[in-house]
Order: C-alpha cells, then sequence, then structure tokens
C-alpha cells in the first residue's frame, strides 16, 4: 500500500487549516459541527485534465476557524476505519441472518467502504442532499444512520427509517439526514439528484424561493452515486448533460468494482472506462482514485466537494472498487468469475489493509484494533438483537400513503363549482388553461414551468423582437415573458430528463407543472412515472413525496395525427397507484381541474387532448382565480331516462350528437363525463345505472383492455340486478392510429358508433 508517508501529511494539512479564521467565517462557509467533519482546507490548484476549454482553478476558500468538535490526528483516521469496518459487519450480520431465514434479501457494501467514508466526512448531512444507491451502506454510517436503523430494514420492521418496512434492505432513506428515498431501478437518482441541485439553483436565481424550499444552503451540495454498470443507463448521461449545463452542484460517484451482476464492466463501456467517455463535458471536474484507499479517496472526496461548493460546476469521481462478496445473496459469482481474479480482490480490501497500515504507523497497536473491532462487534450483536424483536408494520397499514394523508383534492375544499361566476369573453381550452398556470404562478412563486419548448424564447436577448413559441400549442404563452426564465424554460428533448429533474425539485419544495409534449413520447419517461415519481410516498412511508403535475396533450381526431401524434393509452397510467389521471373535455373544467392538479399534495397526470384545445363548441368565460373542481366528481352533461353513457374526452361531445340523434327517434339518453379518471365518481355511475338500467361506456382508447373494462366489470359485479341489458362499449379498434382519414374515421369510435350502440342497445 503506498500511501504510508501521505497518512501523517494529510493530518497535518488537515489540522494547519483550522487555525486562523473567526467563528463567523464556519457558518459562512457552511461547516456543520460533529466529530466526524473533515473541514475544508484551502487547495492552490485542482488538477484537471488536458481538455479543449479547460475551467479555470477554483478560487480558495478561506479556512474554517478551529472548533471543540475537531479530531486531531489518530481519532480522525481510527474514525475511519470504525465506520469502514463497522459497515463491514453489519454485512456479515445481515449475511448471517439471511442464511438463518430471518431476513428476507441481503445486498452488501463491502469493498466500497474507504470512498464512502471518506464521502461521509466532507459532506455534512441535513445540509448537504444525497441519492445513494444500494452499497452505499458505509456512507449513511458515516452520516449518522446507526447499524440498528439498518437492521430494522433488513428486518421489514415498522420502525425502518428507510421505508417504514416497504422497501428492500439498501434502499436508503433517511429524512433527518436529507437521504432521499432510494428504489431499485438503476440510474434513476441521477435525474432526481439533478433536480434537487437544481431547486437550490433556482432559489438562486429567484430569492423568494429560499424560504420555501428544504434546508436551502447557499454552498449546499447534492450527492448521488452509481456503479459501473448503471453508467449505461441513458438517465445517467442525460443527468450529467444537464448537471454540465447548469453547472449544477452535484457530485457524481462511479463506484467501479468492474461487474454490474455477473457483466464486467469491458463489456457494458465502450473501452472499459467510463470517465475517459465523459473527460469532456464542460465545467465537469474529473478524478480518479483508489477507492479502497481511504486516504487518497479522502484528498479526491475533499478537492470535488470544494469544487461543487465554489459553484464552479459538477464533479465526477471515478473510484475503482472491488466486489469481494457477490452481487447480493441472490447471485453466486463463482459461476463467472475466476479465483484468480477474485483473490486479487482479496489483497486490496479496504478494512483489511488500513487496519495494517494503522498498525504500522503507529496509530494504534494490534490490542487497540482488536478493542474497536470487539466493541463493532458486541454494538452489531446488540443492533441485530433489538431489530429481530420490533414488529412489522401492522396488515391495515398496506394502502397507507398511496396518496396523500393531509391533502384530499376530492374534498369540498376544493369544491366551488356551484359558486362560480363567469366573467369576460368566452375562452378555449387553450386560453383557460394557460389563464390558469398565469394565475397559479401568481399565487405560489414554488411554481415552475418546463418541458420541450414551452417558453417563448430560450434567447431572453431576443424576446422584444420575436412573437415567442410558448408550446406547440400556445398553451403557455407569453408565461415566460411574465415570470422569467428562472421559472419558465425549455428542456432537452428527453423526457425522463423532464420528469426525473421535476421529482428531484419536488423533493425539495418547489411545485413543477412540466409538459410531455404529445402523450405518444411519454415512453421514455415511465421508469420515473411509475417507479419514483407515483411511488415516492409510499416506498418512504410519507417521509418524501413529489406532487408534480405533469400536462399532456392526448389523443386523436386530428386529420393527420396518425400512429405517434394520436395515441390515448391512458390505462396504462389509470393502475399505477399513486397518480392522479385527470382528462377535462371543455375549457371550463381544464381550468378548475387543473387548478385543483397544481394544488394538491400528489402527482398528476393531466391529460389535454388535442382535438379539443380550441373547439367553438366547449368555449368557456373565464370563472375567477379560485375556481376548483374536485377530482372524483363526474359531471351530468345530459339528463336523460332510457340509456346511460359514461365517457371522457373527445367522446362527450361525439355522444351529446349521438344522444341529439336518437332523442328523434324517441330515446332518452343520459350523459357522464367522468372528468376525472382516477379516482373516478362511482356514485355517480351508481346513480345513472340505477336510473336507465342500461348502460354504454365510451372512450377513445382502444377496446380491449382499456379503461372502460374497469368501469364495466364494477357495474357487472356491484350493480348486476340493476341492469336490463349487457353493458356496451363503444371504442377505437385494437390497432394503431392511422394517417389516411378514411382509415383514421374506422379506427377512432363516432357519434354513429355511438348512436348504433344506443339503438342495439334500446331493442335488447
Amino acid at each position: 500500500m503506498k500511501t504510508d508517508t501521505k497518512v501523517l501529511k494529510l493530518v497535518r494539512k488537515t489540522e494547519s487549516s483550522s487555525t486562523t479564521e473567526a467563528p463567523e467565517q464556519e457558518a459562512e462557509m457552511g461547516m456543520a459541527p460533529g466529530p466526524t467533519s473533515v473541514p475544508l482546507t484551502p487547495e492552490p490548484e485542482i488538477e484537471q485534465r488536458p481538455r479543449p476549454a479547460p475551467m479555470p482553478a477554483p478560487k480558495p476558500v478561506p479556512s474554517p476557524a478551529p472548533r471543540a468538535g475537531d479530531l486531531p490526528d489518530h481519532k480522525l483516521l481510527l474514525e475511519m476505519y470504525r465506520t469502514m469496518y463497522l459497515s463491514r459487519r453489519v454485512d456479515d450480520k445481515e449475511i448471517q441472518l439471511k442464511g438463518q431465514n430471518r431476513i428476507f434479501f441481503q445486498i452488501s457494501g463491502a469493498g466500497h467502504e474507504a470512498i464512502l467514508v471518506a464521502a461521509g466526512m466532507v459532506l455534512k448531512p441535513s445540509y448537504d442532499w444525497f441519492y445513494p444507491y444500494y452499497r452505499d451502506r458505509a456512507l449513511c454510517l458515516q452520516l449518522g444512520m446507526t447499524p440498528l436503523e439498518m437492521l430494522l430494514s433488513a428486518v421489514g420492521a415498522e420502525a425502518d427509517p428507510n421505508s417504514h418496512g416497504r422497501q428492500m434492505p439498501s434502499h436508503w432513506g433517511h429524512s433527518k439526514l436529507n437521504i432521499v428515498s432510494q428504489s431499485s431501478p438503476t440510474g434513476t437518482q441521477c435525474l432526481q439528484a439533478v433536480g434537487c441541485a437544481e431547486a437550490s439553483y433556482r432559489a438562486q436565481l429567484v430569492p423568494e424561493l429560499q424560504k420555501r424550499i428544504g434546508s436551502f444552503q447557499k454552498d449546499e451540495v447534492t450527492y448521488v452515486s452509481l456503479g459501473d454498470g448503471t453508467s449505461s443507463e441513458g438517465e445517467f448521461w442525460e443527468a450529467l448533460n444537464t448537471a454540465c449545463n447548469f453547472k449544477l452542484p452535484v457530485l457524481f460517484l462511479l463506484e467501479d468494482n468492474g461487474y454490474a451482476i455477473s457483466v464486467p464492466v469491458e463489456v457494458q463501456t465502450a473501452g472499459g472506462d467510463v470517465s475517459k467517455l465523459i473527460e469532456n463535458f464542460p465545467s465537469l471536474y474529473l478524478q480518479r482514485c483508489d477507492g479502497t484507499d481511504p486516504i487518497e479517496s479522502l484528498e479526491v472526496m475533499r478537492r470535488a466537494v470544494d469544487y461543487c461548493r465554489r459553484r464552479q460546476g459538477p464533479a465526477f469521481v471515478h473510484a475503482k472498487v472491488i466486489r469481494p462478496y457477490s452481487h447480493s445473496l441472490s447471485d453466486d459469482e463463482k459461476l463467472y468469475r475466476s479465483d484468480e481474479e477474485r483473490a486479487s480482490d482479496a489483497e486490496r480490501d479496504p478494512v483489511k489493509r488500513f487496519g495494517a497500515l494503522l498498525i504500522d504507523e503507529g496509530v494504534i497497536d494490534q490490542a487497540g484494533l482488536q478493542k474497536i473491532k470487539d466493541e463493532i462487534d458486541r454494538e452489531v450483536n446488540e443492533a441485530a438483537d433489538a431489530a429481530l424483536a420490533s414488529p412489522q408494520p401492522a396488515k391495515e397499514t398496506a394502502t397507507q400513503f398511496v396518496f396523500s394523508p393531509d391533502v384530499d383534492p376530492c374534498s369540498k375544499e376544493f369544491d366551488t363549482e356551484d359558486r362560480v361566476q363567469l366573467s369576460g369573453n368566452a375562452g378555449t381550452m387553450v386560453d383557460l388553461i394557460n389563464r390558469c398556470l398565469d394565475t397559479e404562478m401568481a399565487r405560489d412563486p414554488r411554481i415552475v414551468i418546463f418541458g420541450e419548448d414551452v417558453a417563448d424564447c430560450s434567447k431572453e436577448q431576443y424576446l422584444e423582437t420575436v412573437k415567442g413559441k410558448g408550446g406547440v400549442f400556445k398553451v403557455t404563452a407569453n408565461l415566460q415573458r411574465k415570470y422569467g426564465g428562472a421559472r419558465v424554460f425549455n428542456s432537452p428533448l428527453a423526457e425522463a430528463n423532464i420528469v426525473g429533474r421535476a421529482i428531484g425539485m419536488a423533493t425539495r419544495g418547489l411545485k413543477p407543472v412540466v409538459e410531455i409534449q404529445f402523450f405518444d413520447y411519454i415512453w421514455p419517461a415511465m421508469h420515473q412515472i411509475r417507479n419514483e415519481l407515483a411511488v415516492m410516498r409510499w416506498r418512504s412511508g410519507n417521509d418524501w413525496k413529489s406532487p408534480v403535475v405533469m400536462r399532456v396533450p392526448v389523443g386523436g381526431y386530428l386529420k393527420g395525427g396518425a400512429v405517434y401524434h394520436s395515441q390515448s393509452g391512458v390505462s396504462t397510467f389509470t393502475q399505477i397507484p399513486g397518480l392522479r389521471v385527470i382528462y377535462p373535455s371543455n375549457a371550463l373544467d381544464a381550468n378548475g381541474l387543473l387548478r385543483t392538479a397544481i394544488r394538491c399534495d400528489d402527482p398528476v397526470l393531466f391529460l389535454e387532448h388535442k382535438h379539443l384545445y380550441r373547439q367553438a363548441y366547449n368555449k368557456s368565460q373565464y370563472p375567477g382565480e379560485d375556481f376548483m373542481i374536485p377530482f372524483g366528481k363526474a359531471k351530468k352533461v345530459r339528463e336523460g331516462t332510457d340509456i346511460s353513457i359514461i365517457t371522457y374526452g373527445a367522446l362527450v361531445q361525439r355522444s351529446l350528437v349521438a344522444a341529439k340523434q336518437m332523442e328523434q327517434e324517441g330515446v332518452s339518453v343520459e350523459i357522464i363525463d367522468l372528468r376525472s379518471l382516477v379516482p373516478f365518481d362511482w356514485k355517480a355511475i351508481e346513480e345513472t345505472v340505477k336510473k336507465t338500467n342500461r348502460v354504454i361506456v365510451a372512450h377513445e382508447d382502444s377496446l380491449s383492455f382499456g379503461y372502460g373494462a374497469e368501469i364495466v366489470a364494477r357495474i357487472t359485479d356491484e350493480l348486476f340486478e340493476y341492469l336490463d341489458a349487457p353493458v356496451k362499449r363503444v371504442c377505437a379498434l385494437d390497432t394503431f392510429v392511422a394517417y389516411a382519414p378514411l382509415v383514421e374515421d374506422a379506427i377512432l369510435p363516432q357519434s354513429s358508433d355511438v348512436a348504433k350502440a344506443i339503438a342495439e342497445l334500446k331493442s335488447y
């Protein structure tokens, strides 16, 4: 180990940097007191790899004043060893418990301890923000998580602060330490970390936000870690792109142990070295280190964190580590790794090497080191006993926190529909959505709007000379002019980037209202929507939330929309727990429902039918700045006695046309516009079924497995005795929407199809 002479040099350097400045300087630099913090030290120049346009070296940071909590040299080194050994012993204890069938899953951080303890020493819990991945046990311990808290997670205890028994072990989360709830998908955390840092960035552009977002600090850093396999995910590259574009203070830590389960890095990555592929990202401070060497790791991590705190841009640390255990206890690395390779890794074991170094350097003797080990072993055993005795959550808690327990958008608090006062000229759906966004942005400075093309003009110097874009449908027109580019801005053409960043911002307390330009292109964001946005509150036991509003133009009837501008697959989203799905059919409803979506505390998919944006028949005067329609409240748009049509979106108008036509033949048709798909108004459905005893469910989605299938199933299950005929469906064909108008008309349900269904049902 080539760090012998570095030990005392590092310690002297650390001690000498803590002797000159006044205590006020410490607070100014945001130093967090505590025995495990390493003071920031002035660096003469941060070395950078040659690149076409090198960044200037960061300005020196004044040395913080000495404080009582600072560790002397040997204690600092022993604290590092203690956490490294503790991390390994918790891993070993979990492996033992899994072998005894007392826990149900195990994935270790073994071999990664040195770089992670170093990261924990230079970052500050409850001050900086953390998006770890499952190997980051040593980091979480260094930040203040206890062995008991980790073992509570392993046994699935209700008291587990990571997820309250809802996630696998090593899915870290701790609200008091600013460790944001982690999920299993690899790479999704990178965009959320960027969004978290971006919230702080935008708070510096809009000062009134600084008291409105969580734990704002002017020099805070957002940490995000990943493995070498995760670097293959597109969302990792999207995150790097945005972090560098805005020079965000994000510290990316790549823990490269050479394997993504069984796939070696040379198969994952061209050239086998991720950092070589990213070295030309502008403003990115790139460092490589031996992540099994705690001294080298500490030096490198300190420089990287300093760079971020000085707001020079993001930093990327590529740490080469080892994986002495299999990927998890569900894996056996002997099946794909040679004995020689595994033996070579064992020689670089950071815990064993660092312990030997401390003895060689005279920091501690063998007896003293053994005493530390014995103390930790007792601590871990006691924690395991306490965890095993801790109760699991009650069965009745299963459905808690799917949605907000505090803000109910279905309540009377959100219902001003009966006392609405309309005024002014009638506007289209586009007009009233725009007006709602305008007044809500004026009311709440936390609202930020972004997406593809939503700004008037990204090059703000041209705003006075161009008309402005404001979205491809002009829904966000003039909002950037009024509220500035810090609150209304364009995103890259990357849907996961939009949603992932929004999740990170919402976690900090901003209220992102984002636009996915077309429903047809929402699918790259599906990981972020299904596995992150919708489940954040539930998986963390209500410790974290992400109330993002996603505005999405949807639907066909465009004449030329074809396959990729006419999709209506709402059932894919309505079956996701934790996601509200709203679908207005007219301008007034769009205004009131969007306001509810913005003011509620849950993630909302707000679907806006493109064909309805500018139809004259659904115009409305303006209802006022506090007009809201509660979720789960359907609207009876036509009274009838013979047949009920339950519908939403573009089929509302088509059903009205068909109902008027069939009225001439003596059939009285009642029409219910659901407006809200999750939740839907079962009471309104129940009332209309009991009234007419004949039901049609009509929607633009495809027939098989479409949204209407759920409505039909529940009617036949709970209201069968009230039916005088089978429930009929009027839906799109089970195919894609064609470009040719005649074929499109045949695929999508028309008024004539509804009229035909009415006639058939009446004559049954």
